[in-house]
């Protein structure tokens, strides 16, 4: 499934970390984009820095999609201007590191909303234009988490395992339609994830992780090759996707956990 120059994609969460580097990535490539985000300023400065760069057209709707009725938002700003959207990158989402807890309600349902129920909802409305125009397909930003119980996040483990399974069920369904669908599971990559997760912890231990550009062309490259599921970056694939093969769920849970338990601060 080659990624050819003059298809448009619509990337969410556009506006920094992993989300930018696919917005530099696909422009660099040779796509149209549609940049969604929360952060105006902020997305009309990268979409001019890449009309600028690549030399390709870049539009930018603006919309918060924590807010339930946003991805229709999205789908009527996106259809009622006569764009054809070739594939979609459903990458916004956070996540909160610390005891279930520690948190309430209202920023777990925020968090479903945002991971959960805003993907699926852009997935069903832009499927059938995908699918009419003989598109691409879809690549949903999942996690590390997607593939292992964390505790300590364990809201947002399972809202990235919802991505895993869905995006490998509309594969089963549509893939021999024409479109492809991939799931990336980053872990830990230099993006503003942390300070979201939790602030404390970002102080302390500052920007790490993986590049979000090297996550990206790992994303691009399966989807090319037909991959229904990538981890990035390669030495995170043994811990994450491997080995809890061999292990029994109660291992793995207080390996993750203990691990987390620090993380997290506890």
């Amino acid at each position: 499934m080659k990624l050819q120059k003059g298809r448009r994609a619509l990337v969410t969460g556009a506006s920094s970390g992993i989300g930018l580097a696919f917005a530099e990535a696909l422009a660099a490539r040779g796509l149209d984009l549609v940049l969604v985000a929360r952060s105006a300023d902020k997305l009309h400065d990268l979409a001019t820095r890449l009309v600028r760069d690549h030399h390709v057209q870049v539009e930018v709707l603006v919309f918060d999609l924590g807010q339930p009725g946003a991805p229709r938002k999205v789908f009527d700003g996106v259809r009622n201007r006569g764009w054809n959207i070739d594939l979609l990158v459903n990458n916004a989402g956070f996540g909160k590191w610390g005891e279930f807890l520690d948190f309430d309600e209202a920023t777990y349902s925020s968090m479903v909303q945002l991971n959960v129920s805003a993907l699926v909802e852009l997935c069903r409305l832009f499927l059938p234009g995908l699918l009419q125009n003989h598109g691409l397909g879809i690549i949903n930003v999942g996690s590390t988490a997607s593939l292992i119980p964390v505790p300590y996040a364990g809201v947002y483990s399972a809202t990235k395992a919802f991505v895993l399974y869905f995006t490998e069920s509309l594969y089963g369904e549509y893939a021999s339609k024409g479109l492809h669908f991939l799931t990336l599971c980053p872990s830990g990559t230099a993006t503003g994830f942390a300070e979201v997760a939790n602030p404390e912890v970002a102080r302390k231990r500052g920007s790490f992780g993986a590049a979000p550009a090297l996550v990206v062309a790992d994303a691009l490259s399966a989807f090319e090759r037909g991959k229904t599921y990538v981890v990035s970056t390669r030495d995170n694939y043994f811990s994450t996707a491997i080995l809890p093969r061999w292990l029994t769920r109660k291992t793995v849970i207080g390996i993750v956990g203990n691990v987390f338990r620090k993380v997290a601060g506890k």
